[in-house]
């Protein structure tokens, strides 16, 4: 019986072990579909970030209580996968509670301490979803930001609960095996209680031992499996960020967020322009122009970039702090972030279907997921990029998909046309001779 638990577990382990290393190759070919960026530079500060922002949560903590709820369900599912590490490994060998004959009292202490942060993740999830269902947090609302209305929603709802069931069943377990101990039932090595599920042996104290044998093994199975759909699960989900958080904070911007990245092409030829520099020729031809100004597609923008999307956690808090958000403008910074996600799966599914190679569909990022009054609404005060956790750049997104619209299609809107013809003749965006300028200042000193 034991070798046919054995097979089941091992074929188990590696279905789900190539359902996800097939779903990680298509995300990590997605996100590659990205132009090249180089973002390989100061790796020790970009370590430090990492540390304090990925690892140590710094930015939740502007939010204290919420921060520490957080924190509470980040550091429980890091550690307590170290159970899961013997859980597994007990599976594989046919095994109870692999280690605890070579850690002796040190395993209940253990096992006590991981029993800790499952109470610890029980309660925050049951809190979290408590705010999600009953308390409508404003930036979750469906009626208020659409990008949240069906999967989006659900989602979030989906994973809480499933933390919770997976929380019980671990307790559960503890107490039906710590019952089973006591009882001298074979194969259940005596460890001792546990912290809090010994709490819960009442409930058990009057079943007989096979029924207690059937629930162990049950709770054992399903809290194992839960792992594993987990795992299998984040990939599709916004939780994604669990993994990818840790590479987005190290490969996050280095210099000021208010810092625009020129376009090196446009750099290049107003350098001519002013003579700061002579074109230059390559193979007997001037340098050519490029093939497209800004982004019309996720192909068009940076790995980075797309790499971002899929770390979103959906959050909101970039779109909560967006003055056109808040002055009732369509533009949602999240929306924006959960768009580019939806083409890169898109992207992702005709690739499956063309031997990992993308096919055009008709379709772009610009036009057919995000619509030009979101991106004109954007006054690129950089709240969004100041307020994400993970270090997101929305505003970089819809630089890049605006350039695309002004300068490849030039669909400006009037009055930026006028102002973009009065910085190119008066140095101003006023309509006004360059001598005056500095008219204001004279003012300003009169006033004085």
């Amino acid at each position: 019986m034991a070798i046919i638990q054995q097979i089941i577990f091992l074929a188990i382990l590696g279905i789900v072990g190539w359902l996800v290393f097939k779903r990680a190759s298509l995300i990590r070919n997605t996100i590659l579909l990205g132009r090249d960026e180089d973002r390989a530079d100061q790796p020790a500060v970009r370590f430090a970030t990492m540390l304090r922002i990925a690892f140590g949560q710094k930015k939740m903590f502007d939010r204290p209580l919420i921060g520490i709820m957080h924190f509470v369900v980040y550091a429980g599912f890091l550690l307590i996968n170290i159970e899961v590490l013997e859980i597994v490994l007990d599976g594989i060998f046919g095994k109870h509670r692999l280690f605890a004959p070579f850690l002796g009292s040190f395993y209940t202490f253990l096992i006590s301490f991981f029993e800790f942060l499952a109470v610890g993740v029980l309660v925050t999830c049951a809190i979290f979803l408590i705010r999600r269902t009953f308390l409508k947090v404003e930036r979750f609302q469906p009626s208020r930001h659409r990008e949240m209305n069906g999967w989006p929603q659900l989602d979030g709802k989906i994973i809480l609960l499933f933390e919770i069931v997976l929380m019980i069943a671990i307790l559960t377990m503890n107490a039906t095996d710590t019952v089973l101990q006591e009882m001298g039932s074979q194969h259940y090595t005596r460890t001792g209680d546990f912290a809090f599920s010994h709490f819960l042996k009442p409930v058990f104290a009057n079943w007989n031992e096979t029924s207690l044998v059937i629930y162990e093994r049950f709770a054992w199975w399903f809290h194992i499996l839960g792992i594993f759909t987990f795992a299998a699960y984040v990939t599709y989900s916004k939780h994604l960020h669990i993994v990818l958080a840790f590479p987005n904070t190290y490969f996050s911007r280095l210099t000021p967020k208010g810092e625009m990245n020129n376009m090196p092409d446009i750099t290049k030829e107003v350098k001519i322009m002013l003579g700061l520099t002579e074109a230059m020729e390559t193979n007997g031809e001037e340098n050519a122009i490029p093939e497209r100004f800004g982004a019309k597609d996720v192909p068009d923008l940076s790995w980075k970039n797309l790499m971002d999307a899929y770390s979103c956690t959906e959050c909101g808090r970039c779109t909560e702090a967006c003055p056109a958000n808040i002055t009732g403008k369509k533009l949602s910074p999240r929306k924006i972030m959960m768009d580019t996600r939806d083409r890169l799966e898109d992207i992702g599914r005709i690739m499956q279907a063309n031997d990992g190679k993308f096919v055009e569909d008709g379709k772009s990022l610009m036009g057919d997921y995000i619509s030009n009054e979101e991106i004109l609404a954007c006054t690129t005060c950089n709240a969004c990029v100041q307020e994400c956790p993970i270090l997101i750049n929305p505003l970089d997104i819809i630089l890049q998909l605006r350039r695309y619209k002004i300068m490849d299609e030039a669909q400006a809107p009037g009055a930026w046309n006028a102002m973009f013809q009065n910085l190119d003749t008066n140095q101003a965006p006023w309509k006004f001779s360059p001598g005056d300028r500095f008219n204001w200042a004279d003012k300003l000193r009169n006033e004085v």
